[in-house]
């Protein structure tokens, strides 16, 4: 599935499509950039979503506080309750780097659409 198409078919959800980013998001990417985001965004993937085991999993990933917690939600990268079910990636199974990669492209993707 293309970033296109997952962001096509997360639009179609009740659930997902109800996120946004507040204006306080919008306000502190365009402080810190970008590539602050996606840094943070990869260090949120790499610990909160990445490893096979997660002992928290389903509450790992706070509604709120920052603005890729919030694209998390909206792409159902929050949880990999939620990420097995959206993209068929098993739980308890670690994410390859090439995956992280791709979860990260999709929530900055949903970030730039967001703020335009």
């Amino acid at each position: 599935m293309t970033i296109n198409e997952a962001l096509a078919r997360l639009k179609k959800s009740e659930f997902r499509s109800r996120f946004h980013l507040s204006e306080k998001d919008k306000l502190y990417i365009a402080e810190k950039g970008l590539p602050v985001i996606r840094e943070h965004a990869e260090d949120f993937v790499r610990r909160r979503l990445a490893p096979s085991e997660i002992p928290n999993d389903g509450r790992q990933t706070p509604m709120r506080g920052h603005p890729v917690f919030v694209a998390q939600h909206a792409c159902a990268c929050c949880c990999r309750g939620c990420f097995e079910k959206w993209y068929g990636v098993p739980k308890r199974v670690e994410l390859s780097e090439i995956q992280q990669k791709g979860v990260v492209d999709l929530l900055m993707a949903w970030i730039k659409r967001e703020i335009r």
